[in-house]
Order: C-alpha cells, then sequence, then structure tokens
C-alpha cells in the first residue's frame, strides 16, 4: 500500500509540475521560432540590398518599434485581468469574448508577441543596421567603421530598450484599452477572414479538472 501511495504521489507531482505547460505549443513555436526567423533574415536582406542609405534606416526604425509594439500587447495580456471584460460579455460586446479569450491564452500569446516577435525583430534590426554601416562606409569611404558600428549598435540598442520601457508602463497602466483594440483585431480576422489565431486551450483543462474531481468523487 505505502508503495502505491509513494507511486501515486510521484505522479501527482509529475502532473503538477507539467499540466500548467503546454509541451505542444513549446514544440510548435519553437519550429516555427526556427522558421519565421530564417524566412524573415532572407526576405530582409533580400529587401535591404535594393534600399538607399535613407530607406534603410526608415526600414530599421520601423523594425525596432514593431518589435516594442508587440512586447507592449505581451505585458498587457499577462498583465490584465478578464473581470472586466466578462461584464462587457454580458452587454453582448462581441470583442468582449476575443479578449477574454486573449487573456485566457495569455502564455502562449505573451511568448509569440514578446519572444518570437521580439527576437526576429532583434535579429532584423541587427542585419539592418549592418547593412547601413557597410553602406556609409562604401559610399563616404569612412575608415572608422567600428566605431561607427558601435554606435550603430548602442543607438539601436537604446532606442529598443527605451521602447520597450515606455511600452511596459503603458501596457501596465492601460492593459484593458490595449487587449481590447487588439480583441478588435482578432475577431475581424476571424469573423471577415476566417482565421482563427486563439484555440480553447484552457476549456481543455477545465474538462480534465472536473473529470478528476468525478473520479475523487466516485472513488
Amino acid at each position: 500500500m505505502s508503495k502505491d501511495k509513494n507511486n501515486k504521489n510521484k505522479r501527482n507531482n509529475k502532473e503538477k509540475i507539467f499540466g500548467n505547460y503546454n509541451m505542444k505549443w513549446v514544440f510548435l513555436i519553437t519550429c516555427w521560432t526556427f522558421l519565421l526567423a530564417i524566412c524573415v533574415s532572407l526576405i530582409s536582406e533580400s529587401i535591404m540590398r535594393n534600399l538607399d542609405i535613407f530607406a534603410a534606416f526608415s526600414a530599421l526604425m520601423f523594425i525596432v518599434f514593431l518589435g516594442v509594439f508587440f512586447d507592449t500587447i505581451g505585458i498587457a495580456v499577462a498583465a490584465s485581468n478578464e473581470k472586466p471584460f466578462h461584464s462587457m460579455a454580458a452587454n453582448k460586446i462581441k470583442e468582449a469574448k476575443y479578449a477574454i479569450k486573449l487573456i485566457r491564452n495569455a502564455g502562449p500569446v505573451s511568448n509569440f508577441c514578446n519572444d518570437v516577435v521580439g527576437d526576429i525583430s532583434g535579429i532584423v534590426s541587427g542585419a539592418a543596421g549592418t547593412f547601413i554601416i557597410t553602406r556609409l562606409v562604401g559610399k563616404y569611404g569612412l575608415k572608422d567603421g567600428a566605431i561607427i558600428s558601435i554606435l550603430m549598435s548602442a543607438f539601436v540598442a537604446s532606442l529598443t530598450v527605451g521602447g520597450k520601457a515606455f511600452g511596459k508602463e503603458l501596457a501596465i497602466n492601460k492593459s484593458e484599452k490595449i487587449i481590447f483594440y487588439v480583441s478588435k483585431v482578432v475577431m475581424i480576422m476571424h469573423l471577415k477572414l476566417g482565421i482563427n489565431i486563439l484555440p480553447e486551450l484552457k476549456k481543455k483543462k477545465l474538462k480534465r479538472k472536473s473529470e478528476d474531481k468525478r473520479g475523487r468523487f466516485t472513488k
């Protein structure tokens, strides 16, 4: 009997450790990030070759602010509460349903926004900065390319960190508004384009919990 209890306790501990993690999502997002990073890097390099210095710098700024924008969304989803959106759903506001889905899928959503988009934008911005430096050195014959490279890296890093710091403050203080507007975009993608990016992850967990409770009572 003691061995059976120990085995049950070990299984329960494993379920507690791994049950809160969606290992399928972890595997999928790892593979998708690998493929996206390759595709985005190839596309960005091919586009950058046909741009002048001003256009390349504008593209660099866009990439940096895109990473900041998605980082703000990821923080807002992780920091928000779904209770205000339940009252909106009771008043038949369509966006509230998608806002609740965003919050209930906060882990995958914040992982995609903060990590996937953030890391890829960091890679692309680094490549864009290198391209701008080589263009400057080649066009104007600048000798101190190393100094320009250090200054460009410092500029991109400071702009990214400062932008994300501002975005985090905005996401924490205005999380409900941010999620409401994001839920509008998600709703349009689902209803107009037929793209559902938010699977019902939490419902499966609720079913498992109810099944566990039934099993306990029957025992």
